[in-house]
């Protein structure tokens, strides 16, 4: 499956005919595309902030919303610590993706349950693949060893709980998964 095959496929289910949106969303995620970034799925879905759909389009490396031929709105998976899905009348199915770097909320979401799985999975591998090359020897800040790394992370889910944007469940949720 290529970039324009999960790109037409989350807009028909969006119900998003326009040919001009769909070719605008094509050009915008090929020209942020990321060495080695493969398409993985999509599906359709609102970010709280607006009406209508647009499409949640998941790639090795991120999850992506776009909307209207505007900038995609990335989030990292590496950062991904949960994907959840719940089920309100007025919402319809939620997707909250908890990454380090704040929390994310979809409304709306077609066939969430599997794309929040989706997610999950792909992010897991996203941590543990190998990183790329560091740039040389000169440039590249000292690494950090495994220890140092968890200890970071678990500093930022706190700082984040801390400042409100992780609630005391997800921030239990989000550091049983990085401790493992």
């Amino acid at each position: 499956m290529d970039w324009t095959d999960l790109i037409d496929t989350a807009f028909s289910v969006a119900g998003n005919n326009s040919q001009a949106n769909r070719t605008e969303a094509v050009r915008t995620v090929e020209a942020a595309v990321i060495d080695g970034e493969l398409p993985v799925a999509s599906t359709a879905g609102r970010h709280p902030d607006h009406f209508r759909k647009g499409v949640l389009l998941l790639t090795t490396h991120r999850l992506l919303f776009l909307k209207d031929g505007k900038p995609p709105v990335p989030v990292p998976l590496p950062a991904v610590t949960d994907a959840t899905v719940t089920r309100t009348k007025l919402n319809g199915d939620v997707l909250t993706v908890v990454a380090i770097t704040g929390s994310h909320r979809f409304e709306d979401v077609v066939k969430a349950d599997v794309f929040a799985e989706q997610v999950r999975t792909t992010a897991g591998r996203a941590r543990t693949a190998p990183a790329p090359a560091p740039a040389p020897a000169d440039a590249a800040p000292a690494e950090l060893s495994a220890g140092e790394q968890l200890i970071g992370q678990l500093e930022r889910l706190a700082a984040l709980r801390a400042s409100g944007a992780l609630t005391e469940e997800e921030f239990t949720r989000a550091k049983q998964r990085l401790i493992g």
